[in-house]
């Protein structure tokens, strides 16, 4: 036997200290994520929610990571509410995505330079609500509609707003002038 083709182990390089930093962000922002947490309490996606939650945070990075250009708030918003709907069955529309999003690209902006100021705040923040239990309300937008049996509209039943009197009409004054020539305004009316 040849010893001179002994073999080396792989050399596995680790990954830049800013994609660390990145990672670390991205997991405490998404652990901060109010609906998140709440699907992952009430097994929205089943048992496997923080598996989940651990999932999209590796997707995220590697978006950022391997895209050029890379993503912007819109696709990582966009990003968060397919995975809801895809993995946790939950339909977004408290616009929570886009404030998620947003601090993600930030998150990415500031890593970049080394900066782990908001890295560390996440990190905080994700700490205190470790743990706590959220009070899961949910929207029920299953609203019974009753038709009326006579096909008549329930327009005449609705109460119609009343308009309020503005001041301006109902109490008309001359303007004031002062000594210079200039119109005065009361400020009241504004």
């Amino acid at each position: 036997m040849d010893t001179d083709l002994e073999m080396e182990p792989p050399q596995t390089t680790a990954p830049p200290a800013t994609s660390v930093l990145f990672a670390r962000g991205v997991i405490a922002r998404l652990a901060t994520w109010e609906i998140l947490r709440i699907a992952i309490q009430e097994n929205w996606g089943g048992s496997s929610g923080t598996s989940k939650r651990t999932w999209l945070a590796g997707v995220i990075v590697d978006s950022f990571e391997e895209q050029i250009p890379t993503p912007d708030d819109q696709y990582i918003e966009e990003l968060l509410l397919q995975v809801m709907a895809d993995e946790f069955d939950a339909v977004l529309e408290d616009g929570s995505a886009e404030g998620v999003a947003q601090d993600i690209v930030r998150l990415w902006e500031v890593t970049r330079l080394s900066k782990q100021d908001l890295v560390l705040k996440f990190e905080e923040r994700a700490d205190k609500v470790k743990g706590k239990k959220l009070d899961a309300k949910v929207a029920d937008d299953t609203e019974e509609w009753e038709d009326d049996e006579d096909g008549e509209d329930d327009e005449e039943e609705e109460e119609v707003p009343q308009l309020l009197e503005h001041p301006r009409a109902s109490n008309p004054r001359e303007p004031e002038i002062d000594e210079d020539g200039f119109t005065l305004t009361d400020l009241q009316y504004l």
